[in-house]
């Protein structure tokens, strides 16, 4: 289940993060190694760490999932996502509208890669992913 808008944080909520990017009509996915999610393919992320502020772990799980850095960064959306065994995570998707470095899959990511909305819709995906991707698609650039 996911939830979107206002969200309020629970004391057992797992604070995660992903980051969001679009260019040249495609999207940055990693394919998830591990659990939660291993197999399935989602914006790179994952836990704040204490601490770490939102953006900085986005910026940080964005590079160790990656290899690649983002400029400007915004936050896009929050969700609340049902995890499995009862876990519940709150997830803040931050948009980075640049990226530099050399694309290269690390740490729980097993595969990194660019992907078109078409493209996405045909993988094994996260719902919250495929949502967000699906709504920044339908803005004009």
């Amino acid at each position: 289940m996911i939830t979107t808008g206002y969200v309020t944080m629970d004391q057992s909520d797992i604070h995660a993060v992903s980051v969001a990017v679009l260019a040249h009509g495609r999207f940055l996915l990693v394919r998830r190694g591990r659990a939660p999610s291993r197999g399935l393919f989602a914006f790179p992320g994952g836990r704040v760490e204490p601490g770490e502020n939102a953006e900085a772990a986005a910026r940080r799980e964005l590079f160790e999932e990656t290899g690649l850095c983002a400029g400007k960064m915004a936050v896009l959306r929050e969700l609340i996502i049902e995890g499995d065994a009862g876990r519940r995570y709150r997830l803040e998707v931050f948009r980075a509208l640049e990226v530099e470095g050399v694309l290269s899959a690390g740490d729980d990511a097993d595969h990194a890669g660019w992907y078109t909305l078409e493209e996405m819709r045909s993988l094994p995906i996260t719902a919250s992913t495929l949502a967000v991707a699906e709504s920044i698609a339908a803005v004009p650039s």
